[in-house]
C-alpha cells in the first residue's frame, strides 16, 4: 500500500491489529480521539510489521521527511515513528509538547467543530483566506507605497518640466518626438480645451475614457464679457481686455500644472469683429504664454455639434441645433441617414453664422428694463437675419424623429429656471428635454420678471441679468423658423467639441479599447 506523502505504509500484523481498542477505526480517527497516540497503544516493544527479517526504515528518512513528520503529529505519534524507531530528542520534544495541547483542548465540541468544518480548510489545517497584516506589517506597507507615489510625483514633474522646455507649437499640434511608436509619454493622456468668446472665458481638461466619453479633470469659467462695447466702437476696450487677461492667467497656471498631452486654444467673435484683435492675442502671448487660435465660423459651428454629438439618439433622422453666443449665434441643420457616421457633423448639410449674440442684441436693445414691444423688436431683428438663411424646410414628423438642440447660456438658464433649481446644477440641466409649452412658459415668466427679480434667482445671477431675454429673443426666433414640439438642453458646447475632436484625431479611444485587457482605466 503507497502513502502518496511518504512512500510505502507499513502494514500491521493480526497482533497489533487486536491491540487496538476497535480494530474497524481508522488510524486517523483514532488519533484525534482523547488525545491518545497510536504507540501509547502499541508500545515501541512490538516487532515491526514489514515481515520477519525486514530490516526497518533508516531514521533519518522518517525524521527527513517534512510531509511525513506532519502527518504523524496530526494523528497523535510522538516518541517512536510508525516502525517504532525512536525519534531524534528535538522531535520528540516538539510532539509531545502538539499532544499535550491537544489532549487539553481536543474536546467533543472542538471535535465536532473540525469535522464540521474541515471541508473548508487548506492543507495542514491552515485557512485558506490570506491572514491580515500586523499593525507593523501595515505601517511598512503604507511607508512604502508613500515613498513610491514620491517618486512617481518626481518623475512626473520632471517630465512636465521638460514638457513646457518644448515649443509651444508642439503643445498644440500633439507633436511626439522621438517616442518609440506604441510608448506613452503620458500616463494619463491629459487634454485642454480653452474657449475665449464674447461673453465667458472657459477651461476644460479632461481624460478620455470609454469610447467617445471624457472624464473632466480640472475646469474653469469666468464672465469676462470681452464684447462689451464692440458693436458701437469696433475695438475691445482695455477694461476688457483686462478681466480677459486675468482670467487667462488663472487657466494658464492650471495648464501648467498638469501635464497636458495636447491642448487647443480657441477666440471667436469678439477677436473675429474687433480691429485689435489680434493685438490683444499678442499681449495675451506676452502675459501669460498662452497662444489663442481665431476660428472661423463654420468651424465654430462645426465644434458645437461634435460637442452635442452625444445627445442625438439614435431614431433621430434631423436636427437644428444652435448655439447663442455673446457675439454670434450658430446654426447647424443635421439630415442623418441610415448610415450615421461616428462623427455627427459630417451629416450637417446647412449652416449658419448670424451676427448677433446676448451682448451686442442687448446693448442695441436694452437689457435692464425689457418690455413686451422691446423683446418683439429683437425677436423681429433676428427673424430678418434668419430670411436670408437659405435652407431647404424640414418635415416636422410626430414620431419624434425631428427636434431642436439648444447649447448655450439662455436655454440652460430656461432649464434651471423651469426645474426652479435653488442653485444651478449641471448634472440635472444637462441633457434635459423640455416641451414647446414649457419653453413659452418659462420665456414669459422671465418676460414679467424686473431686472432686480432675474437678477436674485440662483439660476441667473446678477451677471445675466441683462442678457438672458435677448437670447430668449434669439430662441423664438429659431423656434419660429422650425417649429419643434420639443427641445433638448446641452449644458456643453465648443469646448467638448474641441476635446472630442482631438481625443479622436489621436485615436485614443481605439488605443484604448484595444488595451482593455492589458490595462484598466478610469
Amino acid at each position: 500500500m503507497e502513502d502518496p506523502e511518504g512512500g510505502a505504509k507499513p502494514q500491521f500484523d493480526g497482533a497489533s491489529a487486536a491491540g487496538r481498542k476497535d480494530g474497524k477505526k481508522s488510524r486517523r480517527r483514532k488519533g484525534k480521539r482523547g488525545g491518545q497516540s497510536r504507540t501509547a497503544a502499541h508500545p515501541a516493544s512490538h516487532e515491526p510489521s514489514g515481515g520477519v527479517g525486514q530490516p526497518a526504515r533508516p531514521m533519518e528518512d522518517a525524521a527527513g521527511n517534512p510531509a511525513r513528520k506532519r502527518k504523524r503529529r496530526r494523528r497523535g505519534g510522538h516518541g517512536t515513528v510508525q516502525d517504532g524507531s525512536p525519534l531524534p530528542p528535538a522531535i520528540e520534544q516538539t510532539a509531545a509538547a502538539g499532544n499535550a495541547v491537544r489532549a487539553d483542548s481536543d474536546s467533543a465540541p472542538s471535535r465536532r467543530n473540525r469535522r464540521k468544518h474541515r471541508g473548508k480548510r487548506g492543507l495542514q489545517g491552515r485557512p485558506l483566506t490570506p491572514a491580515k497584516p500586523s499593525g507593523t506589517q501595515q505601517q511598512e506597507r503604507r511607508a512604502e507605497e508613500t515613498v513610491i507615489r514620491a517618486e512617481l510625483r518626481e518623475t512626473l514633474n520632471g517630465a512636465s518640466a521638460s514638457r513646457r522646455t518644448r515649443p509651444e507649437s508642439d503643445s498644440h499640434s500633439g507633436h511626439q518626438g522621438d517616442r518609440p511608436a506604441g510608448e506613452h509619454a503620458w500616463p494619463e493622456e491629459l487634454y485642454a480645451a480653452l474657449d475665449l468668446g464674447t461673453n465667458n472665458c472657459r477651461l476644460l481638461i479632461a481624460q478620455p475614457t470609454r469610447p467617445g466619453q471624457f472624464r473632466v479633470v480640472d475646469a474653469f469659467s469666468r464672465i469676462v464679457r470681452l464684447g462689451e462695447g464692440l458693436a458701437a466702437s469696433g475695438r475691445l476696450s482695455d477694461e476688457a481686455m483686462e478681466r480677459a487677461i486675468e482670467a487667462l492667467r488663472i487657466c494658464a497656471s492650471k495648464l501648467r500644472n498638469r501635464q497636458i498631452r495636447r491642448m487647443r486654444l480657441i477666440a471667436t467673435e469678439a477677436c473675429r469683429q474687433a480691429v485689435n484683435g489680434e493685438d490683444f492675442l499678442g499681449r495675451v502671448v506676452a502675459e501669460t504664454g498662452l497662444e489663442l487660435e481665431i476660428i472661423d465660423r463654420e468651424t465654430e459651428a462645426r465644434l458645437a455639434v461634435s460637442g452635442c454629438s452625444s445627445l442625438v439618439g439614435r431614431e433621430t433622422r434631423s436636427v437644428v441645433l444652435f448655439d447663442i453666443g455673446g457675439g454670434s449665434s450658430e446654426i447647424a441643420v443635421i439630415r442623418i441617414g441610415d448610415n450615421r457616421f461616428s462623427r455627427l457633423a459630417n451629416h450637417i448639410t446647412h449652416w449658419t453664422s448670424l451676427p448677433v449674440g446676448v451682448v451686442t442684441l442687448s446693448e442695441r436693445h436694452g437689457g435692464h428694463d425689457v418690455t413686451p414691444e422691446a423683446f418683439e423688436g429683437m425677436v423681429r431683428e433676428v427673424e430678418g437675419m434668419l430670411g436670408s438663411f437659405d435652407c431647404p424646410e424640414i418635415e416636422v414628423a410626430q414620431t419624434g424623429d425631428f427636434h431642436l438642440i439648444g447649447t448655450s447660456g439662455t436655454v440652460t438658464t430656461l432649464a434651471g429656471v423651469h426645474l426652479d433649481l435653488p442653485r444651478y446644477d449641471r448634472r440635472k440641466v444637462d441633457g434635459i428635454w423640455l416641451s414647446d409649452d414649457e419653453v413659452s412658459a418659462m420665456q414669459a415668466k422671465l418676460l414679467s420678471w424686473d431686472f432686480a427679480s432675474r437678477a436674485a434667482n440662483p439660476c441667473i445671477g446678477p451677471d445675466r441679468a441683462d442678457l438672458v431675454l435677448a437670447g430668449c429673443a434669439i430662441l423664438e426666433a429659431i423656434r419660429r423658423r422650425w417649429p419643434s414640439p420639443r427641445m433638448r438642453v446641452a449644458d456643453r458646447g465648443l469646448r467638448e467639441g474641441l476635446l472630442t475632436d482631438m481625443m479622436a484625431d489621436d485615436g485614443v479611444w481605439r488605443r484604448n479599447r484595444n488595451r482593455r485587457g492589458q490595462r484598466v482605466r478610469s
